[in-house]
């Protein structure tokens, strides 16, 4: 081990006391904690460990990494365990949890039996991450005090990602901003995965600087997907955001309501028109019949699910969890004409300046060939599961429309769920370190209001949403932006 891995590993041992013993003597630190990791969650490779890096492979997973994010979270959790609020439950089995712990089982014995292990041990401390951070907003998350919490850390890192992304396009003269993640479709993807919270919460019974907070992330987040010129991400981001809306706003007509309609339209097609010809380029790059159906594309969407076929007709049970990028080298790239090195090969550890001179297949970009290229048929069944399950969750709060805080946060993150599920057709990137962990706060937070909502059915009390009374929407009671 470097003496850099034992100087963080060291200071990783002494910080996650630390922050347990601060989190479960002060409520005001927890809530400072719950803020600050979601927030910092976008930029939480920037102040992370990588413990036994392989910074040359290229799977999704490089390294045991943790960060900052990781110790407030090990603390939000055995805070909210060990000292949970006044009145408050200490602990309940989250929606999803089980379906979790089963895929997580699985991914357990598919790196038991899979060579090389260590890339799938790696994948392995990234699914434990995501379990933390969703059982910290799970048991942290109790009433909108603590939803206001969540919007206004989402928020706020969403109007630093717009600046950013200003910056990006406007200073520096990029042709597809990135945001603080590495890759543009990658940021779009981040962007689709948290934009539909802002406007449930802007519609919802938070208080108003929050609605307000969220106005803004919403257009921070809006102008952020058209500079990224993402193929997929600007539909899909139009989708979801119209599909949040549809199931939060009254579908009462006002002139209140046509003014704003008219003001976004306006907007948004104006800054469409701006960048009409950045956008008539990037699309007119590549077409979806040349990505899926020419076999001489290399390494397009088409090309990773037809190697995803050749692994699934030599091995049922798949290549193992995060080993694509190197049994794909070794093997089945050669299989479909396109050979690339093999790491057994490398019998040193290059620098980073060296990188580009060597030639390893890339991640599938397709969560759905990966998967199963990976874990094989029955890790995608199970996986299939567990995003049915997450679903199924999120629905759960499509109706009644009603303008409480729990029931629109619970639209707006079912609309998230479909935004990353939708772009992860043609991504890998919902395993990025910074997609991963927001997306399991947010399904923590949605198992937290999905119990809650099942509690008060079951003390036959389903006129209430936390100390909100349950009633069909009026559109004069509807809260006010302004």
């Amino acid at each position: 081990m470097a003496t850099k891995d034992i100087i963080g590993l060291a200071l990783l041992l002494f910080a996650i006391p630390a922050s347990v013993l601060v989190c479960c003597v002060s409520q005001r630190a927890r809530d400072a904690a719950f803020f600050l990791m979601i927030a910092l969650a976008a930029i939480a490779f920037k102040v992370d460990m990588n413990f036994l890096s392989h910074f040359w492979y290229r799977g999704t997973t490089r390294g045991f990494e943790y960060s900052v994010v990781d110790v407030l979270a090990v603390g939000v959790l055995a805070g909210s365990v060990l000292f949970p609020r006044p009145g408050e439950k200490r602990w309940f089995w989250p929606a999803g949890l089980g379906l979790m712990l089963l895929y997580l089982a699985y991914a357990c014995g598919n790196v038991a039996c899979a060579d090389p292990k260590i890339y799938g041990l790696f994948e392995l401390s990234k699914i434990l991450r995501g379990f933390v951070f969703f059982l910290a907003a799970a048991m942290f998350v109790r009433s909108e005090r603590e939803l206001s919490l969540l919007v206004m850390a989402l928020a706020g890192a969403m109007c630093f990602e717009g600046a950013v992304a200003l910056k990006q396009r406007l200073l520096d003269g990029l042709y597809r901003v990135a945001g603080t993640l590495d890759d543009p479709n990658s940021f779009s993807m981040y962007l689709c995965t948290v934009s539909p919270v802002f406007i449930a919460a802007a519609t919802s019974t938070l208080p108003k600087f929050v609605r307000w907070f969220s106005l803004l992330a919403t257009a921070a987040a809006t102008v952020s997907i058209v500079l990224t010129l993402s193929r997929a991400g600007i539909p899909i981001f139009a989708f979801i955001m119209l599909g949040t809306a549809l199931f939060c706003v009254s579908w009462r007509l006002t002139p209140k309501k046509l003014a704003g309609l008219a003001l976004v339209v306006l907007t948004v097609g104006a800054l469409f028109a701006k960048q009409a010809y950045l956008i008539e380029a990037r699309w007119s790059q590549d077409s979806l019949a040349r990505e899926y159906e020419d076999p001489n594309y290399f390494e397009s969407r088409g090309y990773f699910l037809r190697l995803a076929r050749v692994i699934m007709d030599d091995r049922f049970f798949g290549v193992g969890l995060n080993n694509w990028s190197y049994w794909v080298s070794k093997k089945y790239g050669a299989q479909l004409g396109t050979p690339y090195e093999d790491y057994d090969d490398l019998t040193y550890v290059p620098s980073k300046e060296l990188l580009p001179e060597f030639h390893y297949a890339a991640p599938a970009h397709c969560l759905l060939a990966l998967t199963v290229g990976e874990l094989g048929v029955p890790g995608l069944l199970i996986f299939t599961l567990v995003w049915l399950r997450w679903f199924q969750m999120g629905a759960s709060f499509l109706h009644p429309r009603v303008p409480d805080a729990a029931r629109r946060l619970g639209v707006g993150i079912f609309f998230c769920v479909c935004g990353i599920f939708l772009q992860s057709i043609t991504e890998w990137v919902y395993r990025q370190e910074q997609i991963f962990i927001t997306f399991h706060v947010l399904l923590g937070a949605l198992a937290a209001l999905y119990w809650l909502k099942k509690q008060k059915l079951e003390r036959e009390e389903p006129e209430e949403e936390f100390h909100e009374p349950f009633e069909e929407e009026d559109p004069e009671n509807e809260p006010a932006i302004a």
